[in-house]
């Protein structure tokens, strides 16, 4: 059972008791004891953007893949490092649009938890993953229960940018069906694809024009 500790509770805990979430309960007890392998992040991490960002509290929601997969990087948070870990490269590139967007500097760690605490939920659709090996943890149940709180975001009544960069993040547009939400999508700032339309794509600024014009605080985006 997994427990947030904030109204995300109430409103998550009936998948619990779905057989879906059964089953990924039992992957992971093997995957997480019995498999040999490291699994990341580590388990009291697994549901932080739920535990870091209330559902009344969400302003914006940037929705990634899956968990980094090397030693040290994942922490329940996507795109977010825990400092003093390097910065990784996709994360590099966010920075790089921020300060081009906003005038941002470049911050010198990779922790996003700031973000959080403004009401900015970074959600991966999976959330967890075996050591070295990406997307491992796909397809076994985690996309069902990420897609649920997605689907709770979107009844929202007060206004929410969604934030979709590239293809597997893009796709989560049909769950979004509310048009007093914001959608703004781009291609992935990983360095393969991110001068394929994410840098200038100024979703930073698009979104605190957005929050202003309902009458919400911006969020500083900067990273101390």
């Amino acid at each position: 059972m997994f427990e947030f500790g904030n109204s995300w509770d109430a409103l998550m805990s009936p998948e619990a008791e779905k057989e879906y979430y059964k089953r990924l309960r039992l992957f992971l007890k093997q995957e997480y004891l019995y498999s040999g392998v490291p699994i990341y992040p580590e388990m009291n991490n697994i549901f932080n953007a739920f535990k870091y960002t209330d559902y009344n509290s969400v302003r914006a929601v940037i929705i990634g893949q899956d968990p980094y997969h090397n030693e040290g990087q994942a922490h329940g948070l996507c795109f977010s490092v825990k400092r003093g870990v390097q910065i990784p490269p996709s994360l590099v590139n966010i920075y790089k649009e921020l300060q081009s967007d906003l005038g941002i500097p470049i911050a010198n760690h990779g922790e996003l938890t700031q973000w959080t605490k403004q009401g900015v939920m970074l959600l991966n659709s999976v959330l967890t993953v075996r050591a070295g090996s990406a997307g491992s943890h796909r397809g076994k149940g985690w996309e069902i229960f990420t897609d649920r709180a997605i689907s709770l975001l979107n009844e929202r009544e007060e206004p929410i940018v969604f934030i979709l960069w590239g293809g597997y993040a893009r796709a989560k547009k049909s769950l979004i069906t509310n048009s007093r939400h914001l959608i703004l999508e781009a291609a992935h700032p990983s360095p393969l694809s991110a001068y394929n339309g994410f840098f200038g794509c100024k979703h930073f600024s698009k979104c605190n024009e957005f929050l202003r014009s309902i009458g919400k605080e911006e969020i500083n985006w900067k990273i101390d």
